[in-house]
């Protein structure tokens, strides 16, 4: 019976241990596979003609006078374009 108690002691000691690794990894922005849990993928910009927000590398880029605008997709950008030659 005293074994018993001992083997299942150990079993749950060693399942906190287990657990708070894990937790204290997780934390840390670390996976099993190395990847970074906390890693920003990409950013969300705000188209200047329909004005919706969109991930930034999937929008269809203009430069201005030197400014960088991005746009959700060809037909916002070619409709600013037509905008503003007016």
């Amino acid at each position: 019976m005293l074994r018993l108690l001992i083997f299942f002691g150990t079993i749950y000691l060693s399942y906190k241990l287990f657990r708070s690794w894990v937790r204290k990894n997780m934390l840390a922005g670390k996976v099993f596979s190395d990847q970074v849990v906390n890693k920003v993928d990409d950013i969300m910009v705000k188209d200047p003609f329909c004005e919706i927000y969109f991930p930034k590398r999937e929008g269809v880029h203009l430069s201005v006078d030197g400014k960088d605008l991005h746009f959700c997709s060809a037909e916002c950008r070619d409709k600013f374009i037509a905008l503003s030659k007016k």
